[in-house]
C-alpha cells in the first residue's frame, strides 16, 4: 500500500500547474503540397510549422482569414481538421565541416545513408545578404581548369557568374569541372604544406534533376576525389516543389556559414530555371496573382536576394556563386534568363551550334563576359592571354564573313588560320582539368608561334603532348611558375628551351 501511496505523491509532485501559451489551428484544406490553415494568429512569415506526423510546413501566404502553408516531407498522411501548431523558429539547416563529403536534402537531412551529421551548428535557410560597406573588391581567382574561361571570362572569389545555354551543351560540366580542379587545387596545396593557401570548398546544389544525374555527378566527383571538398544538397525532380524550392537558400546558408568564418566556399546552382518553375508552381497553388509568363511578380526578387548573399567580406572569407540556366533555342532573352543576366557579374554563354560543331566547352566569346575580368587573373594569364579574347572574336566574325567569298588577302588568311589554332587549342574533354601553370606555359607556346607549322586539326593533339612533356621532364620549371605566378625574362628564356626540346620529340 505504501510503494502505491509514493508512487501516487511522485506523480503529484511532478505536475505541473503553469499555463502554457499554443498557437495552434487546424487544416482547412490541403492539395499539391501546400495547406490552408486556420486559426493560426500568431505565426511569422517563413516560420516552422508543425504538422502531425513529424512534417514540417513553412508559412509563405499570411492572410486576414487563413494561412498560406507548403509542406516539406511526407504529406499522404494528412487531411483536413488535422490541429498544426507554430513553433516560434525560422526555418534553420546544420552548416559546418561535418556535412563536407554527405548528400543531403533541402532541410539538411543525410540522404546517403552515411548515418547522422557530425555538426551541432544551425543557420537560418533565408537571411539578409551582406551590405555594400562590409564587402570586399574581387580579386582572388577562382581557377575552373578550362582554358577557355581562365584566360578570356575570369571568375574571382566572391563573384557571382552566371552559366547559360539550351539543353545539353555543357553547363554542369563546366561547374562539375571547376569542383575538381577546386579540389586538386586543395590537396597539391595541402601536400607542400602551404600556410597561406585558403582551400576552396564547394556546395553543389542540385534542382529538379533526374536521382540518375545526381548519381552521376556524385560519382564523377568521387572518382576525382573531390567529394571530400564538397557538400551536395539534392531536391531532385520527384521531390515536391516546396523542397526544390528551398533548397538553393539551404545551400546557401552552408555556404554563408564558412565565408562568416574565414574560409572560402563556391556554390553551383543547377539550375535555377527549374527552381523558378517550382517556385511558380507553388504560387499558382497558394492563389498569387501570375504575371509574365505566369511567374508570380516577385520571381526577380527570387533570384536576386539568393544570389546578393555571395560576396567576398572585408575581414571574412567568400561565397562565389555559379547559377546555371537552361534557355529554349539560344533565347537569352527570355523572362527569366534576363532577370539572372542582370544580377549577376557576367555569363559564360555555350552555343548549341558550336558544341554541334565538336567545339567543347561551347563558350560563345562574342556573347559571354566576366564584369570582374583581368583584376581576377593571376599576372601570368594577363600576359599570356591579354589579346586572345579580342583575337578569337575576330576570328569569329571573319570566318562568317568569309564563307561569301574565296578572294582573300594574304593577312586574313593569316588571321583565320590563327584563329583556327586558338579554337583548337581551347578543346578540352570533360573530367580533366588543366592546372593554370600548364595553360600558361601552352598559352605562351602559342603566342610565340610554336604551333604554326603544325596542322590545324592536330594543334589539339600537340597540346596534350606539350602539356605530357612539361608535367613528366620539366617539374622545376612548372612548379616555378606557380610559385612565381609571372613571367620574367629567365623563365621566358627557360619556357623557350623546353618548347625548342619538345618541338624536336614532337612529331606531327
Amino acid at each position: 500500500m505504501s510503494t502505491v501511496l509514493e508512487q501516487i505523491e511522485q506523480q503529484i509532485a511532478k505536475l505541473s500547474n503553469k499555463a502554457v501559451k499554443k498557437n495552434t489551428g487546424n487544416i482547412r484544406a490541403i492539395a499539391d503540397g501546400v495547406a490552408k490553415l486556420d486559426g493560426l494568429s500568431d505565426v511569422m512569415y517563413n516560420e516552422m510549422v508543425q504538422f502531425p506526423g513529424g512534417a514540417i510546413g513553412i508559412a509563405l501566404n499570411l492572410e486576414e482569414d487563413e494561412v498560406g502553408c507548403v509542406i516539406l516531407g511526407d504529406v499522404s498522411q494528412l487531411k483536413e481538421g488535422d490541429e498544426v501548431q507554430t513553433t516560434g523558429r525560422l526555418l534553420s539547416v546544420p552548416v559546418g565541416k561535418g556535412l563536407l563529403g554527405r548528400v543531403v536534402d533541402a532541410l539538411g537531412r543525410p540522404v546517403d545513408g552515411k548515418g547522422p551529421l557530425d555538426t551541432k551548428e544551425f543557420f537560418p535557410v533565408e537571411k539578409i545578404a551582406p551590405g555594400i560597406i562590409v564587402r570586399k573588391s574581387v580579386s582572388q581567382p577562382v581557377l575552373t581548369g578550362i582554358m577557355a574561361i581562365d584566360s578570356m571570362i575570369p571568375i574571382g572569389r566572391g563573384q557571382r557568374e552566371l552559366i547559360i545555354g539550351d539543353r545539353g551543351t555543357g553547363k554542369t560540366t563546366i561547374a562539375i569541372d571547376t569542383i575538381i580542379n577546386q579540389a586538386r587545387i586543395n590537396r597539391q596545396a595541402q601536400a607542400s604544406g602551404d600556410k597561406n593557401f585558403r582551400p576552396l570548398y564547394s556546395i553543389y546544389v542540385a534542382i529538379g534533376q533526374k536521382n540518375s544525374n545526381i548519381a552521376r555527378t556524385i560519382a564523377a566527383l568521387e572518382a576525382a576525389g573531390a567529394l571530400e571538398y564538397t557538400i551536395i544538397v539534392a531536391a531532385p525532380a520527384a521531390d515536391n516543389p516546396a523542397n526544390q524550392y528551398l533548397a538553393p537558400y539551404s545551400g546557401a546558408a552552408m555556404g554563408e556559414w564558412f565565408m562568416e568564418n574565414g574560409m572560402d566556399a563556391l556554390i553551383v546552382y543547377d539550375d535555377l530555371s527549374k527552381h523558378a518553375v517550382a517556385y511558380r508552381q507553388i504560387s499558382l497553388v497558394l492563389k498569387r496573382p501570375s504575371g509574365r509568363e505566369a511567374y508570380p511578380g516577385d520571381v526577380f526578387y527570387l533570384h536576386s536576394r539568393l544570389l546578393e548573399r555571395a560576396a567576398r567580406l572585408d575581414g571574412k572569407g567568400s561565397l562565389t556563386a555559379l547559377p546555371i540556366i537552361e534557355t529554349l533555342a539560344g533565347d537569352v532573352s527570355a523572362y527569366i534568363p534576363t532577370n539572372v543576366i542582370s544580377i549577376t557579374d557576367g555569363q559564360i554563354f555555350l552555343e548549341t551550334d558550336l558544341f554541334n560543331q565538336g567545339i567543347r566547352p561551347a563558350v560563345s566569346v562574342g556573347l559571354s563576359v566576366s564584369r570582374v575580368g583581368s583584376s581576377a587573373q593571376l599576372k601570368m594569364t594577363k600576359q599570356v592571354a591579354g589579346k586572345l579574347k579580342g583575337e578569337l572574336a575576330q576570328f569569329r566574325e571573319l570566318a562568317a564573313f568569309a564563307q561569301f567569298g574565296s578572294d582573300l588577302d594574304a593577312r586574313t588568311k593569316a588571321q583565320l588560320d590563327r584563329g583556327s589554332r586558338i579554337v583548337e587549342l581551347f578543346k578540352q574533354p570533360a573530367g580533366n582539368p588543366v592546372s593554370i601553370e600548364l595553360q600558361a606555359a601552352v598559352l605562351w607556346a602559342m603566342q610565340n608561334n610554336y604551333f604554326d607549322p603544325i596542322e590545324v586539326k592536330k594543334v589539339m593533339a600537340a597540346a596534350n603532348h606539350l602539356k605530357d612533356f612539361l608535367s613528366t621532364r620539366k617539374t622545376a620549371l612548372i612548379d616555378t611558375l606557380r610559385t612565381k605566378a609571372a613571367i620574367d625574362n629567365a623563365l621566358a628564356a627557360d619556357l623557350k628551351t623546353a618548347c625548342d626540346e619538345w618541338k624536336t620529340t614532337f612529331t606531327a
